[in-house]
């Protein structure tokens, strides 16, 4: 399966985006999600997963009760709304696909939030 990632820009503290991963070659249903961020400087780091369509999904604290994580699979797109973005939500996010023996990453989409 490929991934391809979207939506990233550059917005002001408190604003919303949403991110969308598409998936081509493979079926999303098929494998469990997540989103990771890469800040500079840092290591990539887990945001949310949801291991299968209509299972549960997992947030890290940092972003949790702010990011929704959602699939859409008529689609074949997963998604991350973001809201009440702060400056240390800055980071280059990928989306994540793993089963059937795979382990795929998007090319990653840079979010950056001023102050």
């Amino acid at each position: 399966v490929q991934l391809q990632a979207s939506g990233g820009g550059l917005v002001q503290a408190g604003a919303s985006l949403k991110l969308s991963c598409a998936a081509s070659g493979g079926s999303l249903s098929s494998y469990a999600m997540g989103w990771f961020r890469q800040a500079p400087g840092k290591e990539r780091e887990f945001v949310g997963v949801n291991a299968w369509s209509g299972g549960s999904i997992y947030y890290s604290d940092s972003v949790r009760g702010r990011f929704t994580f959602s699939r859409d699979n008529a689609k074949n797109t997963v998604y991350l709304q973001m809201n009440s973005l702060k400056p240390e939500d800055t980071a280059v996010y990928y989306c994540n696909a793993q089963g059937l023996g795979a382990v795929a990453w998007g090319q990653g989409t840079q979010v950056t939030v001023s102050s």
